[in-house]
């Protein structure tokens, strides 16, 4: 296969991602916590770690923050510039736990946010599953690229607990198919 395929077959398949990407699940707000500069520059935006905050659109009473660094510089500035694959991710439970669409069963490892990394061809997702037999929601942050992707991910898990009641909290297996 020629040179010139392979790199319309590679444009393509990255539209077509991105595309996909926007009909994914999203989180109705990220929050921007706070940032800290890790590399200064002098006459542009200074390269950032940035922690933000997601409710989790499909269960209520579950937050995650996540941390992924921004380059400044003139290409940052642009929006030119590939963000790396250095995410990390907190999950947790910040009050009583229920899913919104119960007659909706979840799927494993569903998109529960993603956002483009780079103008076209990488993007990061947040993808949620359920550890039944331990009644913990697992959440796995993971960026990926159409061309070659990272292996460079983080995981969390979250145990879903008794919330100022004595009630017994939902079982994640209830939820979630096969």
């Amino acid at each position: 296969m020629c040179l010139r395929s392979l790199t319309s077959r590679a444009v393509a398949a990255g539209l077509a991602a991105l595309v996909m990407g926007g009909t994914a699940a999203r989180a109705d707000d990220t929050d921007r916590i706070f940032d800290k500069s890790t590399v200064w520059r002098p006459l542009t935006p200074n390269d950032k770690l940035v922690v933000y905050g997601i409710d989790d659109p499909e269960v209520a009473g579950i937050a995650c923050w996540y941390t992924q660094p921004e380059k400044g510089g003139i290409k940052g500035t642009l929006g030119l510039a590939e963000d790396v694959s250095d995410i990390s991710l907190a999950c947790r439970q910040v009050g009583p736990v229920s899913f919104k669409n119960p007659k909706d069963k979840l799927k494993q490892g569903e998109v529960v946010f993603s956002e483009r990394r780079s103008l076209i061809f990488k993007s990061m997702q947040i993808v949620r599953g359920c550890d039944a037999k331990r009644n913990t929601l697992i959440y796995m942050v993971y960026s990926d690229k159409v061309i070659q992707g990272s292996p460079k991910n983080s995981t969390t898990a979250v145990p879903l607990m008794p919330w100022g009641t004595a009630e017994a909290p939902p079982r994640c297996g209830d939820f979630f198919k096969g």
